[in-house]
């Protein structure tokens, strides 16, 4: 039998985080407030620190016909590939704001975010280091969006590289 397994820092607030994680993580909170999630209630900011010391928002923007929706993250990719052509990620920040639940935990990309981040790391070929948190209580931090999805399906499988 195989296993997988992987390793993350866990945090017990933004108060334990270097300056410039919690910089990051509190530009990521005050970006979930700009969301548009009318139906879920469930504000997601997600923010990105690039090589060149740009720092990059994305939101997620809800929809009446649910598919038609986009998750901060893939926001937040689509406005760094454009804005800043070529530029790697450092380090990604997402946190939340919920109308129905307390944001006192991190919390994780979906898995559409999950192939976009690993994608967005391949042709970057630079790891995107991420620090999950919500409003307030513990952080996590995880060294690369790919230990986040082991199985992933990658050019590699479509005889790229």
């Amino acid at each position: 039998m195989e296993h997988y397994q992987f390793s993350y820092e866990l945090v017990d607030s933004i108060d334990a985080l270097s300056a410039d994680d919690a910089t990051l993580l509190r530009k990521a909170q005050s970006a979930a407030q700009l969301a548009y999630a009318p139906y879920s209630g469930f504000n997601v900011g997600a923010v990105a620190l690039l090589t060149n010391g740009a720092v990059v928002q994305g939101t997620n923007q809800e929809n009446a016909s649910y598919p038609v929706g986009i998750c901060a993250e893939r926001v937040l990719l689509g406005n760094v590939a454009m804005q800043y052509p070529g530029e790697k990620i450092v380090s990604l920040a997402i946190s939340y704001h919920s109308a129905k639940r307390a944001s006192d935990q991190p919390i994780s990309p979906c898995g559409m975010c999950r192939q976009a981040l690993l994608e967005f790391e391949h042709r970057s070929d630079t790891p995107i280091r991420l620090i999950l948190g919500g409003e307030k209580g513990r952080v996590m931090i995880i060294e690369s969006a790919r230990l986040l999805l082991p199985f992933a399906f990658t050019p590699h499988e479509l005889g790229g590289q």
